[in-house]
């Protein structure tokens, strides 16, 4: 063999040594606990045959505390860039079969790599994180790094996706990297984030507590609402990812990719009526009018355990992605407390920054009130809302389906707030509280009270007055003099009316004047 085929063939043999990881002890370890390899989760996600590893040949320099001689390929994560749907991405695999993806420096400055790499290039950046943490003997070199790492997620926010998939532990620190980015997906049993983990929490403040009681993808995605999405399987979670990246595009410069669903743009549906009940105090689930107004009755929900008061994921209108945000009668009545106005404002801001246009299904009766709401601070966590749709520059569609009271309907795409076009539903109403709150403080009056003395019959009167109240401050007919909504529509005409909506609204720009940034309440 010559002297460049044997260089040839030492480059095959290194390489596939170093792909082999931790090698076939470790890997069947991980695939006994229910876990791919970094490199199979790679494969999964990218189109076959697009994926170019880089840094293979990286290593760590540490040679203190016993790490003098430790092998560690790569430095215990893959890095490289691939095609996710046919279209090229950044893609980040910590690798745990390596010593249970001890980070060391190497490995931090790869990671750096990929996040400079996906924003420079315009793309979007998967990060899928197993690692158990820093090694002890590059503490000080982690720190750096981390923090390194903490701003290049901040200086890349806005300007590409950034996805974080949580497939084993993420412990202390480095838990605030996921955090800064876009979406986080997690995995059920396998999956744990905590600042501090069982031992540390243990030796703190004594209390025992599992991984999975402490930071399992069920605490983060039902109570912490750190999750967007819980998923029974590595498979699921690299496939619920590909979805989100399909309604995404590649950064802010670009328009969502269109996608031809095949679903009519001037379907109706006459059961809408059915779906939604005409007495406002029923509740019923808004699940089933985003089923039949969206392409083909799909629809990527995030967040779906975390404040089901509200519900915000991704559909399609004649194949054009929207972010949908609807009010959820079933829960709280559709009412916004601290949690869920965090969860409206965080996906409008989302959504904005990369024009993906918004569509709002409203039936709220106000923010919640209360001691508890108040203690809560849902002023604070409520001014977010107003002040995410009112800095949103894409289109936003509102239609009004039974209730528009107060706050609530006002934040989420009001026109005065800064929303294109709202239609209401026949029936639907608009006003600072429903007829029954209104009365309640009018009869609390002098007035009220002097006139109800006076009266014949006091009961006629009663109803009299009740019957005015809705007549000028609720009937939809006459509010119309302070522009709440720019049509009535038939519920079953509901998506043609979308549809078209969204098409005059596509060209939509908005030129507001400089500033460094403004002071969202946090």
């Amino acid at each position: 063999m010559g002297g460049r085929e044997s260089k040839i063939q030492e480059l095959r043999e290194r390489k596939e040594l170093l792909r082999q990881g931790g090698g076939p002890d470790s890997i069947a370890k991980q695939h006994a606990k229910g876990k791919l390899t970094a490199r199979e989760r790679i494969d999964l996600m990218v189109d076959p045959g697009t994926f170019v590893e880089i840094d293979l040949f990286a290593r760590h320099s540490c040679t203190d505390l016993g790490m003098d001689g430790i092998e560690a390929p790569g430095d215990a994560v893959v890095i490289g860039y691939g095609k996710i749907n046919g279209r090229s991405a950044c893609l980040v695999s910590q690798d745990f079969t390596i010593h249970g993806g001890a980070v060391g420096l190497p490995h931090l400055d790869k990671i750096q790599k990929m996040i400079d790499m996906a924003r420079n290039k315009r793309i979007p950046l998967v990060l899928i994180n197993d690692s158990g943490g820093m090694r002890p003997q590059e503490q000080h070199a982690g720190l750096r790094g981390y923090c390194e790492i903490f701003r290049k997620h901040v200086i890349t926010s806005g300007v590409v996706p950034q996805i974080t998939l949580v497939m084993g532990p993420v412990a202390g620190g480095p838990c605030y990297g996921p955090a800064l980015t876009d979406f986080i997906f997690m995995v059920k049993g396998t999956s744990h984030m905590f600042i501090g983990g069982p031992p540390v929490v243990k030796a703190l403040i004594g209390e025992s507590v599992t991984p999975e009681e402490l930071g399992g993808a069920r605490i983060h995605a039902r109570i912490s609402g750190v999750c967007d999405l819980a998923c029974d399987s590595d498979k699921e979670c690299i496939s619920k990812a590909q979805e989100l990246l399909g309604f995404l595009p590649s950064n802010n410069k670009e328009s969502p990719p269109y996608v031809d669903t095949g679903d009519d743009p001037g379907r109706t549906d006459e059961t809408l009526s059915e779906v939604v009940p005409a007495e406002f105090y029923k509740p019923y689930d808004m699940h089933q009018v985003i089923k039949r107004v969206f392409d083909n009755g799909y629809f990527l929900e995030l967040k779906p355990d975390y404040a089901g008061n509200v519900i915000t994921g991704y559909a399609r209108l004649n194949g054009h992605s929207v972010a949908v945000i609807a009010s959820q009668p079933a829960v709280l009545a559709g009412a916004l407390d601290s949690n869920a106005s965090d969860k409206v404002a965080r996906f409008v801001r989302i959504s904005d920054s990369f024009n993906v246009p918004i569509v709002n299904l409203i039936d709220t009766p106000a923010y919640v009130v209360g001691t508890k709401s108040e203690q809560s601070g849902i002023i604070r966590h409520g001014a977010k809302v107003l002040y995410a749709y009112a800095e949103a520059t894409v289109p936003m569609i509102t239609v009004v389906i039974r209730k528009g009271y107060a706050g609530a309907y006002v934040a989420q795409g009001s026109k005065y707030i800064g929303g294109d076009l709202l239609f209401a539903w026949a029936g639907a109403e608009f006003s600072i509280f429903g007829v029954d709150t209104g009365m309640s403080i009018i009869e609390r009056g002098s007035w009220y009270k002097e006139q109800l003395t006076a009266a014949g019959d006091p009961e006629a009167f009663e109803k009299e007055i009740r019957e005015e109240y809705q007549r000028k401050y609720i009937d939809i007919y006459n509010v119309r003099a302070y522009q709440h909504y720019d049509d009535i529509i038939e519920p079953g005409e509901t998506r043609p009316t979308l549809i078209k909506a969204l098409e005059v609204l596509s060209g939509k720009k908005v030129e507001e004047a400089w500033r460094k940034h403004g002071n969202m309440p946090v």
